[in-house]
């Protein structure tokens, strides 16, 4: 029985210590995140499913600051202003004006992509990797709520610039979806116009309302 203890307590013992140093890897990543005044980040998404058949890939690229972000991808801009979120698709001649979706259970959105595990969530670390010189630490996440959609994800953090790597989320329906960092870019010079919904430029598009 003392035995049986032992083991017992030292496995929580491993378990609470590695929890712990996920946490301090998690805050130091949160803590660079927010000093930085904006961010821009090129991008690559993929999303596969294999018993569906689905496999798909995209470049992408997104400007953040402060609730604010602009982001590019499939040919649609999704412009939120702190206040309203613009989609605008060139394609279809349409933009959509909605209210924040900030608040969607399991949506990571681009202001959120760099701090949503700061809620929400359990977290443990898991594989190192070297991907291309670059030691990359995992962390598993697991949501504390048991109706997300979300199983699990994993980030990966570069060990010596304690910035997001690469995020892979997998659904409870089998969806793989992986979002790569290609550059991580900070404090650069941005236009004041930048997260501003300009109608002039959009008075032959289909404006759709929703709110």
């Amino acid at each position: 029985m003392k035995r049986l203890i032992a083991v017992i307590l030292i496995t929580l013992s491993v378990s609470t210590f590695a929890q712990n140093k996920a946490k301090s890897l998690l805050n130091e990543v949160s803590e660079k995140v927010k000093n930085y005044d904006n961010i821009s980040l090129d991008f690559k998404y993929a999303l596969e499913n294999q018993s569906e058949n689905i496999k798909q890939e995209t470049k992408g690229d997104v400007v953040m600051q402060g609730d604010k972000y602009r982001l590019n991808i499939l040919g649609v801009t999704r412009l939120f202003d702190g206040n309203k979120l613009y989609t605008i698709s060139t394609e279809d001649e349409e933009v959509t004006i909605s209210s924040d979706s900030e608040d969607e259970i399991d949506a990571i959105t681009p202001s959120k992509m760099l701090s949503f595990y700061e809620d929400g969530y359990t977290y443990k670390l898991d594989i190192t990797q070297n991907i291309n010189g670059r030691k990359i630490q995992y962390v598993k996440l697991t949501p504390i709520d048991s109706n997300s959609e979300i199983k699990s994800i994993l980030l990966g953090i570069d060990a010596q610039t304690k910035n997001i790597y690469n995020l892979i989320q997998i659904g409870k329906n089998g969806t793989k979806t992986t979002l790569t960092v290609n550059s991580f870019k900070t404090n650069i010079p941005l236009s004041k116009t930048l997260f501003t919904f300009d109608a002039n430029k959009y008075k032959d598009y289909y404006i759709n309302k929703l709110d």
